[in-house]
């Protein structure tokens, strides 16, 4: 959608073009209502996910960090030792009221013809990127201290599922319909260290839902979660996101039809001919 909306601005500056710096445009009002109506105002589809990025809370811990165009996002102190997790201040939700300030105004723009979606990162998610420093391949700094200090692990995955908590009920307050938990690496662990390293606290987040509206649904996508499914169903969620690698019929089998589905066409698809993608698409809503 969003290469076909760039198609579609043709001899327009987009805003990405005008303002380079990632961080700008992801933390200033205006801009992320622009960014996030863009493909709305092109297209009408009965969605408008809020531009931002699954590190944003990490603000309101006073982390910093900067987005790089190559590296991605860098840590600048990464939390390792005791003595780092005690800098680890609770979440102060005002340093992120530009997400909400672009909830409220994106639920007005677009009245009842579409659903806000939110979203923010798992813990597990959040963490590899606040031991390692940012983007990694292989992940050792955290998988080892999944063994060699479990209990400070432990410690800062609890502290930020409190922290993730909070946030999905800030964003529900501040206009958003639906809310999407992104377990971007939790594909990386085996299925038995994901039912120890992310699972229990996926669930903790869960276990806020009481305090949402009754029609709030909560969706959880984990990357490379085949192999997963299984463990996946009891985290309480409303749906689960599957990937591209996983058949959608196989999918529903073995979750059964107690949970929804969502998901699965492959990114590439997008660099496809147009009829290409849509047979695609058609195939799997069928």
């Amino acid at each position: 959608m969003e290469k076909e909306r760039k198609k579609s601005s043709a001899g327009e500056r987009l805003p990405e073009e005008k303002y380079p710096s990632f961080r700008e445009r992801s933390e200033t009002t205006d801009l992320i209502v622009e960014i996030s109506l863009h493909p709305w105002n092109a297209f009408r589809p009965d969605g408008v996910n809020i531009f931002s990025d699954i590190l944003m809370p990490l603000l309101a811990f006073r982390v910093e960090f900067d987005v790089e165009d190559v590296r991605g996002p860098v840590i600048q102190s990464p939390i390792r030792t005791k003595e780092g997790l005690k800098a680890l201040h609770p979440i102060d939700l005002e340093k992120l009221s530009f997400v909400g300030d672009s909830l409220k105004i994106l639920r007005k723009e677009v009245g009842v013809d579409a659903a806000i979606l939110g979203f923010m990162g798992a813990p597990w998610t959040i963490a590899i990127y606040i031991v390692e420093g940012g983007t990694t391949r292989t992940y050792t700094t955290i998988k080892s201290m999944c063994h060699t200090a479990p209990h400070l692990l432990r410690t800062l995955l609890s502290h930020l599922a409190q922290a993730i908590a909070d946030y999905v009920v800030f964003q529900v307050e501040s206009g958003a319909h639906y809310i999407q938990i992104f377990d971007s690496w939790g594909g990386e662990l085996p299925p038995d260290m994901w039912k120890r390293w992310s699972k229990p606290y996926i669930k903790e987040i869960w276990s806020r839902k009481d305090v949402l509206k009754p029609e709030t649904l909560i969706v959880l996508y984990i990357n490379g979660n085949g192999s997963l499914l299984k463990h996946i169903k009891d985290t309480g969620v409303d749906v689960i996101g599957l990937d591209w690698t996983v058949d959608m019929g196989d999918g529903r089998r073995r979750l059964g039809s107690g949970i929804g589905v969502q998901g699965n066409v492959d990114p590439a698809y997008l660099f496809s001919p147009l009829p290409t993608l849509t047979e695609e698409i058609q195939r799997l809503a069928i």
